[in-house]
């Protein structure tokens, strides 16, 4: 029988040593899935084999001869690999610098130099080379690994491939675990801050154990349970409550191909639990749409209807407002029809078992959550920062207002401050941002509270986000994005007069520029068009041109903050058109109502 979370949690201080336990409680049920392109087919590990590659990887780290607490840069995708490295760092009192695999040469590079990195393992030698010229010196860097190539004697860093690196440590014997205590860090994970500049949030042992128990008292995870995983490991929704969590459990992760594929990986390994951002969920519901526009008018009626009746019934077992309305006896005989007819069929699209589909990192549209959830799709949401390690509040399967973003987790402490402002005091709690003291300090009250930079209201429990302090922008992947430091990049080219980017539960990040009449002139020229004609500005040769100037301004910045549309005026923003201020500040709500169907339009390409 395999040891539950909470008996396991009771009986560790770090995360090594919930590995630890965890191989030691269940060593031969199935801990993770993967798909192997070599094999053409997904293989799957069980806890005791993952735990002798983390033993076997942790006698390599060992032979570097590292100080206690070095970092050690981790640019991966998720993955047993990802896995090993993690833990093995864990088990030898080193901190995992986790990053995006597919994040710009630049920002990696920083963030190399920021942390003092004395290692970095990514996937092949190719990942590297831009990285190596990103920045004039590493100066902390004694390593690369590469997990496909071989050695590279040409860069000032050495460079070896990860079966180089292995085999003078082959024993897979374990190891004693390397003094590590609960206020150790156990990660220092970036995010974009105001500066432009990526700030690493340093989350110690006792941050993530924590957060790790208050959210298996509200949502419970099974030994049985399948996860699937997608969202990238260098994302702490993900690295909490998508891998330290299971591993707490003991239930089995299925690391999915891609995020291109997920449609398909969900009814192959058909999970019990989800998590991810609304963006998904976003897909899903916009194919439903597309399929019904196309359906007869028998279906739709049937799928409305379904929506419906099921949307009363789920606010009737929750306690909601909308549970009032209509005939329960009735509506429970309706569902016997179109639950087989209509909703089993959504219910499929998942996979077909899920008891748990978590949706963080932004906001869901009311849209999509009371179709998926009047369908049947037990879908929660909640609220969490990477500076919380990150989950704050959550809705349960049996306690779910939607329009909220649940109830505070045990532990967990809330207060609204300041401009309704919701503070935080936990266990939770980063340490603190590093190298940046006066960064910590400006989000952190002088009694000792967070400052989260959004407004909230809490009713009867519940916490309902209602706007934001800070000027960043969140898409609807998650991702966060301060504007002005963007279109400030944007603007340092002079063919780009005045810029705005859109992204706010977006799924990719637009820009709307106004260019300068010469540059326009001498574009249009290069692309032989009429600089006069104003329709040429929307040209697909012309949005190409100034997609190629906008990724060069801004590739100093993250790969999600880069804009993937465009939209172009020669018609600048004034004080007189109310579309700045006296100061010359964008009045963004003004430009908004403006451009209201030229963003749309962009979304719907």
């Amino acid at each position: 029988m395999t040891q539950s979370a909470s008996e396991t949690l009771k009986k560790i201080s770090t995360l090594g040593q919930l590995f630890a336990e965890r191989v030691k409680a269940s060593p031969d049920t199935e801990a993770y899935r993967q798909f192997e392109s070599d094999k053409k087919a997904w293989v799957g590990y069980s806890w005791k084999q993952i735990g002798e590659r983390v033993a076997h990887w942790g006698r390599a780290l060992d032979a570097l001869k590292l100080e206690h607490g070095s970092r050690i840069a981790i640019l991966l995708p998720n993955g047993v690999d990802a896995v090993s490295i993690d833990q093995a760092c864990l088990a030898r009192g080193l901190v995992p610098v986790p990053m995006h695999s597919i994040d710009t040469a630049g920002s990696i590079g920083y963030i190399l130099n920021d942390c003092q990195a004395s290692m970095l393992m990514l996937s092949t030698r190719a990942q590297w080379t831009p990285i190596a010229v990103a920045c004039e010196q590493y100066p902390h860097l004694k390593l690369v690994v590469t997990i496909e190539d071989g050695p590279d004697e040409s860069n000032s860093v050495p460079v070896t491939s990860l079966q180089s690196w292995l085999a003078p440590h082959a024993s897979s014997a374990a190891l004693p675990l390397a003094p590590t205590r609960a206020e150790d860090l156990s990660a220092i994970v970036y995010t974009s801050g105001t500066t432009g500049k990526p700030k690493g949030v340093m989350l110690t042992h006792r941050n993530i154990v924590a957060n790790i128990g208050a959210v298996l008292a509200r949502v419970e995870a099974r030994a049985d349970d399948v996860f699937l995983s997608f969202l990238p490991l260098s994302h702490t929704f993900e690295r909490t409550i998508g891998y330290y969590l299971p591993v707490a459990a003991g239930s089995c992760v299925v690391y999915a191909r891609s995020p291109q594929l997920i449609a398909e990986d969900l009814k192959t390994a058909r999970p019990t639990v989800l998590v991810s951002v609304p963006r998904i969920y976003e897909r899903f519901y916009a194919k439903l749409q597309e399929k019904l526009g196309q359906a007869s008018g028998v279906k739709q009626g049937m799928f409305k209807m379904a929506q419906q009746v099921g949307w009363r019934r789920f606010c009737r077992r929750n306690g909601l407002p909308d549970g009032a309305q209509g005939s329960a006896a009735i509506d429970a005989l309706l569902w016997l029809a179109l639950e087989p007819l209509v909703a089993k069929n959504i219910l499929d699209l998942f996979g077909g078992r899920l008891r748990a589909a978590v949706s963080g990192g932004a906001a869901l549209s009311q849209a999509v959550g009371q179709c998926f959830l009047g369908l049947g799709l037990p879908l929660l949401q909640g609220y969490g920062m990477t500076e919380t390690a990150p989950v704050v509040s959550a809705n349960g399967l049996d306690d779910n207002w939607p329009a909220t973003v649940g109830r505070v987790l045990d532990g967990v402490e809330v207060r609204i401050g300041e401009n309704n402002e919701l503070q935080v005091r936990a266990p939770s709690v980063m340490k603190g941002y590093w190298g940046r003291p006066d960064d910590t300090r400006a989000v952190t009250t002088s009694d000792g509270w967070l400052r989260t930079g959004d407004q909230a209201v809490i009713e009867n429990g519940r916490i309902r986000i209602s706007g934001r302090l800070k000027e960043i922008m969140v898409t609807s992947t998650g991702e966060k994005i301060p504007p002005a430091d963007l279109e400030l990049a944007i603007m340092a080219d002079p063919l780009f007069e005045q810029a705005m980017v859109v992204g706010e539960n977006r799924p990719f990040v637009s820009a709307f520029v106004v260019l300068a009449k010469d540059g326009w002139r001498d574009l249009a020229a290069q692309l032989k068009l009429d600089a006069g004609d104003a329709s040429n500005l929307q040209k697909p040769a012309v949005r190409e041109a100034l997609l190629a100037r906008i990724k060069e301004a801004s590739k100093g910045f993250p790969y999600y903050a880069v804009p993937r549309g465009v939209w172009a005026t020669t018609d600048p923003w004034t004080i007189e058109n109310g579309l700045i201020t006296p100061t010359l500040k964008l009045k963004r709500n003004a430009l908004h109502a403006r451009l209201e169907s030229e963003i749309e339009a962009i979304y719907r390409r």
